[in-house]
């Protein structure tokens, strides 16, 4: 990762306009059909989250706002993404993991196993400081209609909440919160970023 100007960057304006802003959050909400992603975690054994985490990281990596991040008061391109995900320890309490997303599933698939089985019996938070982290919150135990993360003004990383996925009689859903940092990218690039998330999934 390396600190760039912002004004050689196509977000030079936006960077202007909401790096000072009190509040320069945005939340979009989208309902996904997640069909394929429980057939095939059904099918396979793969955890429906680790499935999630992977479509998430792959279609992010297709957008290139998503490797530019305002950290401080500073504009950091990066040359990696890591999907992160909250893991439920041994102490009954929860621990972040950062997985670096590899584009072969399998792969990925066996860093999370690994990686999250590490923070849950280590109780330790495993940060990738060098990678561009999508932050995920899944709250697959509850039907919620949808949430809005908070802005602490220290992480302005972009971040995705769901709750449990919904049955219907011919598809399953999943509805989503995608917040982001709108000096990072604009709604286009979000709305962008979520339709290539839906694409993703159902050509898993």
């Amino acid at each position: 990762m390396k600190e760039v100007n912002p004004k050689e960057t196509c977000r030079a304006y936006a960077f202007e306009m909401w790096m000072n802003a009190p509040m320069p959050m945005v939340t979009l909400f989208k309902t996904l059909n997640v069909s394929r992603l429980v057939k095939i975690s059904r099918k396979t054994g793969m955890k429906f989250n680790m499935l999630m985490c992977y479509c998430i990281g792959k279609a992010a990596s297709g957008v290139k706002e998503f490797y530019l991040l305002p950290v401080g008061n500073k504009l950091i391109q990066y040359d990696s993404i890591a999907v992160n995900t909250i893991v439920a320890n041994k102490e009954d309490e929860v621990s972040s993991c950062d997985i670096p997303f590899y584009d072969d599933l399998s792969l990925f698939n066996q860093h999370y196993l690994q990686l999250t089985k590490q923070v849950a019996e280590s109780c330790a938070n495993h940060d990738l400081t060098e990678s561009m982290v999508i932050g995920t919150s899944a709250l697959a135990q509850y039907e919620i209609d949808g949430a809005v993360g908070m802005y602490s003004g220290i992480f302005n990383n972009p971040f995705l909440i769901w709750g449990k996925y919904k049955r219907h009689l011919l598809k399953t859903t999943l509805t989503i919160s995608f917040q982001f940092h709108h000096t990072q990218m604009d709604g286009a690039h979000a709305s962008c970023f979520l339709n290539g998330l839906q694409k993703e999934i159902d050509k898993l």
